[in-house]
């Protein structure tokens, strides 16, 4: 099982660093009243980082309202 685990993430590190050499054009990016010039890489980063942090809070959210409404 730990060998699995080390296969898994040294796979998913190759696959990581495989899409930051594709992706090293720098791209425009507008946010509100703001304009981001920033390496396309960064930007796949920062979306999935905001992607997985806003996964684990709607989780946690969700879980503590469970336990809330539990009878008892």
């Amino acid at each position: 099982m730990r060998h699995a685990k080390m296969i898994g993430i040294l796979v998913m590190a190759l696959f990581i660093g495989i899409v930051v050499l594709q992706n090293t054009e720098r791209v425009q990016t507008y946010i509100l009243f703001f304009t981001i010039t920033m390496p396309r890489a960064v930007l796949l980063f920062l979306t999935a980082l905001i992607g997985f942090i806003i996964g684990v809070l709607s989780s946690l959210l969700v879980s503590r309202k469970k336990t809330d409404t539990s009878p008892g």
